[in-house]
């Protein structure tokens, strides 16, 4: 949900400044922050609350989290194979 250097309750001010009724137009030019960064931060939000379909923020970390855990046990299996083969290569 957008650039890691913003932290989460500036996101969510920003959030609550659309609700207010701020346009994005405004809200990005008062922060200096791009507009189609506001408008993803936004939809996520949506996500978030059920409002909109896709994946919410805790189901994303979640599969960011599955996919290193499963990038790090096919390294651990690409190194057992070699090593396999090393030894077998030896005998």
């Amino acid at each position: 949900m957008g650039r890691r250097g913003y932290p989460a309750e500036f996101r969510r001010k920003v959030l609550d400044l659309l609700a207010d009724g701020k346009s994005v137009a405004s809200v990005s030019h008062d922060l200096d922050i791009s507009d189609q960064t506001i408008y993803n931060w936004r939809r996520q939000d949506r996500i978030d609350r059920g409002l909109q379909p896709g994946l919410s923020t805790a189901e994303n970390a979640e599969l960011a989290k599955a996919k290193k855990r499963i990038a790090e046990l096919e390294a651990e299996l690409a190194i057992s194979r070699r090593a396999t083969e090393l030894l077998k290569e030896e005998t």
